[in-house]
């Protein structure tokens, strides 16, 4: 067979997409926080952006209207403000067909001003960014510095040890420690670095484990826990046997452990809940600051109509406009080529971000106001309620692909009259009715479970072949696996272990109340 080149033509089409489409997609999913670096880049890189609030206008005028939608109560009678988006846009723009795509040639409509009350249905002004007019003061300003765990000890440890070489000693030490405030490091290295005795190595670690916060310097569990009871003056020989057996502490073996002790039932309990209000992670009141509490990028609230209003958190984010006065000015006093150019794709880049984030805008509130329509029932009485919810289903309703829909709740949270959510949360599996053409949601089940073990009696404890069967009577079918995996994910133990639970304190009183009408 011979080998030869040869040019061919062939027709086909592919989907290409555009810096700017690429752009897009990564600004739908960023949370908030991300989102606001990447606006405060862009801004610091563009001369063309600018804030809102640094242009004064005295007689502003709304440019969008997609921060309010209302949701009715009842999912047959949908009667919100339906916010379209048009593929047919960006088609033209980038040669390329996606979905929720922008509309390049569709101007924005006019709005009505906002009333004194803030319930407008067009309260959500501008290019998807918050509307803010005064600038809120800087508090982080007023925060201390956070305190690690290495510079509290130090600062310990310089009044503890005098002689130079223990602090030397102590400083590799601290150096050993985790994040949980065990060491885990070796003393005979530490040792053999320093040119130290091992036994002088271990005189300092104890000495060091006096230190606050107690249990730090542990080299285990158990001795973490005894060295607070030993602050406590609670480190009795009876303690003591408990502590050499947490092992069967952690398998609920109270048999075992009564032996151990020499103590009954009681007692036993009393020791177990000593053991539980001690700190087993040191170290953790040092760990890592703790998280940013989460932003809600939609609240939801009652309408006067008992509908639900839908409406976009608009002072997380700043608001940027693009000047095209300046543009303008820097155009006409260019003089060559290159720097018309630059213009021209600052420009260009400018009004792309504004549309990303008028699109992002307009996607997070079509994609809540559909996950409010369908979960009125949540919203309504609680988490029993809860529909079996997929993206597949929101996109076809909006209109959307379902990565789009991915992209629009991924870090994203919504606040409803019953909490903070993540908008992840409403998107539950189904689980099979004996009903045909009914379903329930996985997380209702996984609550019901929960009920029904809080319920139970202590000496009929529920197994899960009778949570299936309880289950089966009320229309869900279930597998006996199923209900293990979603006991386990909510931290049940077992229907054995709950038993030895809630009989040790029974077992207690029984035997306390025999001991009195003896002596009686």
């Amino acid at each position: 067979m011979a080998l030869s080149a040869k040019l061919t033509m062939r027709q086909g089409q592919t989907m290409v997409l555009t810096p700017q489409l690429l752009q897009a997609i990564k600004l739908l999913q960023m949370p908030n926080l991300e989102l606001t670096q990447f606006i405060e880049n862009e801004l610091a890189s563009n001369p063309l952006l600018e804030r809102a609030e640094e242009r004064e206008d005295p007689n502003p005028e709304p440019q969008d209207g997609a921060g309010v939608a209302d949701a009715p109560a009842e999912p047959g009678d949908w009667a919100g403000e339906a916010l379209e988006t048009d593929a047919g846009g960006l088609a033209a723009n980038l040669g390329t067909e996606v979905d929720n795509a922008f509309d390049s040639d569709r101007t924005a409509p006019a709005l009505k001003p906002a009333p004194a009350d803030g319930l407008s249905a067009h309260a959500w002004t501008g290019l998807g960014v918050g509307a803010d007019a005064g600038e809120a003061p800087d508090l982080e300003a007023y925060v201390a510095e956070a305190l690690s765990l290495r510079d509290h000890l130090q600062r310990q440890a310089a009044i503890l040890l005098a002689d130079p070489a223990e602090r030397i000693i102590g400083a590799a030490l601290i150096d050993g420690l985790d994040e949980a405030g065990y060491f885990d490091g070796s003393i005979a290295e530490i040792a053999d670095r320093l040119g130290a005795a091992v036994e002088g190595v271990e005189r300092v670690l104890m000495r060091m484990q006096g230190l606050e916060p107690t249990g730090v310097f542990a080299r285990s569990l158990a001795e973490c826990l005894a060295l607070q009871l030993k602050e406590r003056d609670r480190f009795d020989p009876a303690m003591q046997a408990l502590i050499e057996n947490l092992p069967a502490l952690a398998k609920r073996d109270f048999p075992l452990l009564r032996r151990a002790c020499g103590v009954d039932d009681e007692d036993l309990s009393d020791m177990i809940a000593e053991i539980r209000r001690l700190e087993p992670k040191p170290g953790r009141a040092f760990g890592d600051p703790p998280a940013a509490p989460a932003i809600p990028d939609v609240h939801v609230s009652a309408a006067p109509d008992f509908g639900w209003r839908v409406e976009l958190n608009t002072r997380a984010l700043p608001r940027v406009l693009v000047n095209e006065v300046y543009a303008a000015e820097i155009r006409r006093g260019a003089k060559r080529d290159e720097d018309r150019q630059y213009v021209s794709t600052q420009l260009q880049a400018a009004n792309w971000l504004t549309k990303s984030l008028e699109q992002r805008a307009r996607t997070i509130l079509n994609v809540a106001s559909e996950i409010v329509r369908r979960q009125d029932s949540f919203l309504l009485e609680g988490v029993s309620r809860l529909k079996p919810l997929n993206l597949k289903m929101i996109g076809e309703a909006i209109g959307v692909h379902e990565s789009t829909v991915s992209r629009a709740t991924a870090h994203k949270f919504i606040q409803t009259p019953r909490g903070l959510f993540e908008m992840k949360y409403f998107f539950t599996a189904a689980i099979a009715s004996s009903e045909p053409g009914q379903a329930h949601s996985a997380e209702a089940v996984r609550q019901r479970i929960r009920q029904m073990i809080d319920d139970e009696n202590p000496e009929e404890v529920l197994s899960d072949d009778v949570i299936v069967e309880r289950l089966r009577k009320a229309d869900i079918l279930v597998a006996r696996r199923t209900v293990a995996k979603y006991r386990d994910s909510l931290r049940i133990p077992s229907s054995v272990e709950r038993r030895k639970m809630k009989m040790a304190p029974m077992r207690a009183r029984v035997e306390r109340d025999n001991s009195l009408a003896a002596e009686l």
